[in-house]
Parts: structure tokens; C-alpha cells; sequence
């Protein structure tokens, strides 16, 4: 089959032709109709972090449909339309039990750890193929399973609570979630930030007041959460400016440089508190279908281009993510 894989930190991703996967026992085998493009891969792409196998197939936002399984699971399952939960966990080790998935010992993820959905097909366990409601488009699914779940994830992280503030630093296909789940949450206030008017425009749409970056310092104070979406230094030190008492910063977006901080005038005190959200737990994937089947979701506009399984072509797509280009998110279709 055709894949498109990362040969080497740096250099242009590569069209391939590759085996076709096998089901493994407990294992399915999905026929791809959706891949998102997320910033993440652009990351990967560029070998920050590297991944952990070379040449690789990335991409972890993943739907299509089951077209084989191996022992142990159902033939029923066959033709199922499905979106791919992208961490593998054992579920049994210290990692699972006392911290979660995320921090599974034998952890896998799809376009890291073991090729992902830049392809025809994709092998992974049955249990992270996730039914795709009638309600929801299969293109969505797919960007769903990074961007939205894990705006959902940063949420929960940073304690959303009904009534209070919540800022979104980087308005893209995260953060564009992340306003609209944060309406869900009863959140009295959502700020949106970001340096694309057209972005801006879109996240006012969805009920955000716009503010251009930069700017937050002077147009809002006393934000309870403040969701930091984007990998950039900036966005990270206006996320803690804005902080009211208590406030929580949630780090989401990759960056591999340090910033400055103030620990007296930064952490002690405002007693704020900086917390990491990565990824997103399996059950949260369940929640995020729940809210998207009752229209607390809506990717009509943030799915906003798509592109064939073609290396140039996606280049294009992981050069603009590389400077933070115009644009929302794009999705493979092979």
C-alpha cells in the first residue's frame, strides 16, 4: 500500500509503498478515509521530539472503517465505522494504574511510536477503534481525536468550573475546540487569542471575545484558566500575565525553548499554577462524542481543506504549521 512517512528529522516527508498491516490477535485493520494533519506532526517532521522509529508513517488523527480483525475479536466489527484513540496502554502496569494511559510503561502512539494514519491502512487494537456516531462526520472523527479531545482533556486538567474565565491562547484547530468545549463547561467568559483575524473572526462566531495577541495584558485580567494552545514563548508568558488569584495555566501547545519566570511575582503570590496536559484518556473520547452528538461541537469550519495522500501536498500543509501560517485543519484523504 501507499504510505507517506518521515524519513529523517529535517528533510521533507516521502511517498512509499509499504506492506499492508496485519491484524495481530486483539487487533483491527482500518481502511482510512480520514487523517488530520496536526501541528504535532510538523513537530515530529522536524525531529522535536523525534520519533521513536525511522522511516515512519505519522498521523493520530485517524478514522475509516474496519476492514479485518485478528483473534479474539468479533467479525461483527467489520465495515464499522471508526475513529482511532492513538495512545496503546496496558492497562495493567504502575504507570496505568496509579497515573493513567498517558503513563503506560509500554506506551504506544500512532505516528510516534508505530506507523499512523498517513496511509491506506492502519493496524491498532480494538479497543482504541471507537464507534463513530450517525451524527458525526467521519473527517471530523478523525481531527476529533487530537485537537478536540485533547482541548477537552486540557479542560478537565485545569479544573473548568462553571462560571469562571477562560482564555484560549492560539485560536487553530485546538483551540477553536477548546472555545467551543469550554461553552459546554458553563464557562461564564471565553477569550480567544490569537495572530490571524480570521481566526479571531471565527472563534467570535463561536461565542469568544477576540483579542489580538499581544493585547491580552491590556484587555483582560483575573482569568481563571487560561489554555495555552500554541508551542510559543510569548503566548506561554501573556497566558501568565492574564492569571487572575488561583489562576491556572494549562500547557498544551509544544515548545521545546525555556521562557523566563518570575517565581515570587509569577507563582507565589497569586498562588498560580502552571499544569501540563498531555494527550487524552480513552474514556474522555466517549465525552467528547457525547457532546458533539448533541451539538456542543461543530468542525463545520475548522476542517476547512482537504488533500490527497500525496508528499507534496502535505509538505505544503507541514511548512505553513511550521511558521504558524493562516489556515485551520487540513485532512488527508486517500
Amino acid at each position: 500500500m501507499h504510505a507517506v512517512q518521515i524519513v529523517g528529522a529535517g528533510t521533507p516527508v516521502e511517498l512509499a509503498e509499504v506492506a499492508d498491516p496485519v491484524a495481530a490477535p486483539g487487533e483491527v485493520v482500518v481502511q482510512i478515509a480520514a487523517a488530520g494533519i496536526c501541528h504535532s506532526d510538523a513537530h515530529y517532521r522536524q525531529g522535536d521530539p523525534a520519533p521513536r522509529l525511522l522511516p515512519i508513517t505519522p498521523g493520530h488523527e485517524v478514522a475509516g472503517a474496519v476492514v479485518e480483525v485478528g483473534d479474539g475479536i468479533s467479525t461483527d466489527r467489520i465495515g464499522e465505522r471508526v475513529a482511532l484513540h492513538y495512545l496503546e496502554s496496558c492497562g495493567t502496569c504502575t504507570g496505568c494504574r496509579t497515573h493513567g494511559e498517558q503513563f503506560c510503561h509500554t506506551y504506544r502512539m500512532l505516528g510516534l511510536t508505530r506507523h499512523g494514519g498517513y496511509a491506506e491502512r492502519v493496524a491498532i487494537a480494538a479497543t482504541s477503534a471507537v464507534p463513530i456516531p450517525d451524527a458525526i462526520a467521519t473527517e471530523h472523527a478523525a481531527v476529533m481525536m487530537c485537537s478536540s479531545a485533547t482541548a477537552l482533556h486540557a479542560l478537565h486538567r485545569g479544573r473548568t468550573a462553571p462560571g469562571e474565565t477562560v482564555a484560549v491562547f492560539g485560536a487553530g484547530g485546538l483551540g477553536m475546540s477548546a472555545i467551543q468545549l469550554a461553552n459546554t463547561f458553563e464557562a461564564a467568559t471565553v477569550y480567544a487569542v490569537d495572530i490571524d483575524d480570521d481566526r479571531l473572526a471565527m472563534a467570535a462566531r463561536h461565542g469568544a471575545i477576540p483579542i489580538p495577541a499581544g493585547r491580552a495584558g491590556d484587555a483582560v485580567s483575573g482569568v481563571d484558566v487560561a489554555l495555552v494552545m500554541v508551542g510559543a514563548v510569548a503566548a506561554y508568558r501573556e497566558a501568565l500575565d492574564v492569571l487572575g488569584p488561583r489562576g491556572r495555566a494549562v500547557a498544551v501547545g509544544l515548545m521545546s525553548g525555556a521562557m523566563p519566570l518570575a517565581p515570587y511575582a509569577d507563582f507565589i503570590v497569586p498562588e498560580h499554577e502552571v499544569i501540563g496536559a498531555a494527550d487524552h484518556t480513552r474514556d474522555e473520547l466517549d465525552e467528547l462524542f457525547a457532546i458533539a452528538g448533541n451539538g456542543g461541537l461543530d468542525l463545520s469550519a475548522v476542517v476547512a481543506e482537504t488533500v490527497s495522500l500525496n508528499a507534496d501536498e502535505i509538505n505544503a500543509v507541514l511548512d505553513r504549521l511550521d511558521v504558524f501560517g493562516p489556515g485551520m485543519r487540513t485532512v488527508i484523504v486517500p
